[in-house]
């Protein structure tokens, strides 16, 4: 049905509602005129007159009367859907998808995922952990938490966060090999490579304002982050990971940080990828602010 049969209809409601022209143009704010040619033009369409109008009246024949019955369930179905939709975009509710990448994901996201829900019980999060690029909306993602420049310009991003990777090594390798007083001594030490790193094979570092680079020579290149952070930890040698990845070995001493002060010269965002759209749903929008707000106090 066109946009201007339903008129149509909603206009024969009304009339049939109030028995008056005048009372159904108050009620749908429409010039009397407007709602008199809408009737006419049902009354054409379907081949038999729904309304007896008088000057002083207006009655519904008989097929007036078992039309507006039928019709009316599904004006009231209608109204209801409507009020129900309304409560999607007032309150957060119903599912959300979401696609994470696997170190990210788990290190950094996965831990506020508990106290979201328990915030929002009426919503129901689908987590996707991957590393490969989705396709929003193809794949009916409702948000993407992606990394480093967003190419994509029709997409809605906010930025979440932003983090320089920094040096680490396991108290057991310093002491074995000694610590690195400059970044010139790197190049004697097992130094770890993330082979999907920007700037692989080398690390290019900054250190107020003055920035040196150096070229990786370890015993291990991986394009897992994992891996590289897992060789560190046993001691094999020093890697440059992300400082939330770090932070809790620091605490039970089986990391140090190296060369503190130095980090890497890439500033890596971390961003809420959203379809494009003027309207984000509810339970969209507390999710983005909701891990913002949470990544800011890290």
């Amino acid at each position: 049905m066109s946009f201007e049969g339903f008129d149509d209809l909603l206009a024969f409601a009304a009339v049939a509602t109030t028995g008056s022209f005048r009372a159904a143009a108050e009620q749908l704010a429409r010039d009397p005129s407007v709602i008199s040619r809408r009737l006419t033009q049902l009354e054409h369409r379907l081949g038999v007159r729904l309304l007896v109008r008088t000057t002083r009246s207006v009655t519904l024949t008989e097929a007036g009367t078992f039309y507006f019955r039928r019709i009316g369930s599904v004006l009231d179905e209608l109204d209801m859907a409507t009020r129900e939709v309304g409560g999607f975009a007032a309150s957060p509710q119903g599912i959300l998808k979401i696609s994470l990448p696997v170190t990210i994901g788990r290190e950094l996201i996965a831990p506020l995922l508990p106290d979201f829900l328990l915030k929002y019980p009426n919503i129901h999060l689908d987590a996707h952990f991957l590393d490969r690029t989705v396709d929003i909306v193809r794949e009916g993602f409702d948000v993407v938490i992606r990394t480093g420049t967003i190419r994509d310009s029709s997409l809605i991003a906010r930025r979440l966060t932003a983090f320089r990777s920094i040096l680490v090594a396991a108290p057991t390798y310093l002491d074995k090999w000694g610590t690195p007083e400059n970044v010139e001594d790197l190049q004697r030490h097992a130094t770890l490579g993330f082979t999907t790193h920007a700037d692989w094979p080398l690390w290019i570092l900054e250190k107020d304002g003055e920035e040196k680079s150096i070229k990786l020579n370890g015993p291990l290149s991986a394009n897992s982050l994992e891996a590289i952070f897992e060789a560190a930890v046993k001691g094999v040698g020093v890697a440059m990971v992300p400082p939330w990845m770090a932070m809790p070995f620091f605490k039970n001493g089986l990391l140090s940080e190296v060369l503190p002060g130095w980090r890497s010269i890439r500033n890596i965002g971390i961003h809420a990828v959203m379809p494009p759209g003027a309207l984000i749903p509810a339970k969209t929008r507390v999710f983005v602010d909701e891990i913002a707000a949470s990544l800011q106090t890290k």
